[in-house]
């Protein structure tokens, strides 16, 4: 049975299109820290990355050759392509073990279940060797996510994120609304109607309606959570056709379709953002790595940004946690090598580095502890910082809800399968936001489709 298991992971893997979390912005490119496809397939110890191409990844190509390679002498070919697609070849390429890359952004969803089918080095005896790394830096939420079955080290983070709430403080003055420290979803139902309307074209909230697992599926799953929702019961039996997963659905769209976005069956991470910072939102529940966008130098809406945690109803926090991190495949040419590129691109002076040449809003924050205790990227993040942190270090993987699950995950469920079905829920209910389908029997599908991998898992 675990041999039949473990084919199935793969081939799944190998097969899946993930959902996006963060904006794709720039077309897919090979390029090498030293010049276009140099030291391709490892040669004089050159190392092959393969990485997705949202801002901070960007940034990271961009000083590789002036500071890592200068310093080490160690060649980096890059190969930066959109989210979907990193994923896809990322998949292929480890659920073969084909050895093309030495290094790939992974995400706590596909670290654990690559390491369980034995793609990944283990990155402890690395870790504790480095004097200069400091693995005890990094936040816990983190280095919990990112370890095996095994409870080995298989993923070093880039950078971290929670969700928060993001509200205008100005829009709310004007119209006498008071936000709460802590704010329930009902709360922000009551809000979000007040604040509708407050200028020409603002809606009172911004949430995600596009399709993917990755999307729609991040933010709703954890208003499932806390409403008392499960995908699955610690049985394996789906319970999308449970009162309290029906509960947070139909808040949810109904919440979007009274107060929200237009076009919200289309609206994603990227079309938040741009509401929010052209003034067409009031509020916005998503990612805390959005805050460095709102926040920066050219924002028409720097500084009039407020920033609360997650709502809640059931439980007492309700923050994901994700994290694009670094992992060696186990076949790779220079796994040595691999890992100084790691040290180097989620070390302590990175950060530094990116906030000296750059600025401290595009640092890769959100992983260690020493970065919030740092005087520059504490007045650079004044408005954010200890709200992100204090998401992060709130954050529970294995223990989001209010009973017990069969697998971790906080916006998603840690199976393999999970990349299919959820995008196939999203497809269900971003129906139901375009007004195309009832929630019912958008739960309906869903609840089918959640039964028949729950079919393969009972009795584990």
């Amino acid at each position: 049975m675990r041999s039949q298991s473990r084919r199935r992971s793969r081939t799944l893997l190998a097969r899946a299109a993930a959902g996006t979390l963060l904006i794709s912005l720039v077309p897919g490119c090979w390029t090498g820290a030293g010049g276009a496809g140099s030291g391709a397939n490892g040669a004089n110890g050159a190392i092959n990355v393969l990485m997705v191409n949202n801002p901070q990844m960007t940034e990271l190509q961009k000083l590789t050759a002036t500071h890592f390679t200068r310093e080490t002498g160690i060649r980096v070919n890059f190969t930066v392509l959109p989210e979907n697609d990193v994923r896809d070849k990322i998949s292929q390429d480890f659920a073969n073990q084909a050895g093309q890359y030495d290094v790939a952004t992974l995400s706590n969803y596909e670290i654990p279940i690559y390491a369980r089918n034995g793609w990944l080095h283990d990155l402890g005896p690395y870790a504790a060797a480095d004097r200069t790394f400091d693995q005890q830096d990094i936040l816990p939420a983190l280095r919990q996510s990112l370890t095996g079955d095994d409870k080995k080290l298989y993923g070093e983070p880039f950078y971290g994120e929670s969700s928060f709430l993001m509200y205008r403080k100005d829009v709310f003055t004007k119209k006498g609304l008071t936000m709460p420290p802590h704010p329930t979803w009902t709360q922000v139902a009551d809000l979000a109607a007040r604040a509708d309307g407050a200028q020409p074209g603002m809606k009172g909230i911004c949430l995600r309606g596009l399709p993917g697992w990755g999307e729609l599926i991040a933010p709703l799953t954890t208003v499932v959570n806390t409403f008392g929702g499960t995908w699955f019961d610690k049985d394996w039996k789906a319970r999308l056709d449970s009162p309290a997963f029906e509960q947070a659905v139909e808040f949810y769209v109904r919440l979007v379709r009274e107060h929200g976005e237009s076009g919200a069956a289309q609206s994603g991470f990227a079309e938040c953002l741009n509401d929010l910072t052209q003034s067409r939102t009031a509020m916005w529940y998503d990612a805390t790595s959005a805050a460095g966008s709102l926040e920066s130098a050219s924002s028409p809406v720097k500084g009039k940004i407020g920033y609360v945690p997650a709502p809640v109803e059931k439980t007492d926090s309700s923050g994901w946690l994700y994290t694009w991190a670094w992992g060696i495949q186990k076949t790779a040419h220079h796994p040595d090598n691999a890992w100084k590129f790691i040290s180097w691109a989620s070390g302590k002076g990175y950060e530094e580095l990116v906030g000296k040449e750059s600025g401290w809003s595009d640092a890769p924050a959100g992983k260690r502890a020493s970065t919030y205790a740092d005087p520059a990227y504490r007045k650079a993040s004044a408005a954010f910082g200890d709200v992100t942190l204090a998401a992060i270090r709130s954050a529970r993987p294995n223990d989001p809800g209010v009973q017990p699950r069969p697998a971790p995950g906080i916006q998603f469920v840690g199976i393999p399968e999970f990349t299919d079905l959820g995008t196939k829920v999203s497809q269900e209910i971003s129906a139901a936001i375009a007004g195309r389908r009832s929630v019912g029997s958008a739960l309906a599908a869903s609840q089918r489709l959640a039964a028949k991998i729950a079919k393969e898992y009972e009795g584990r």
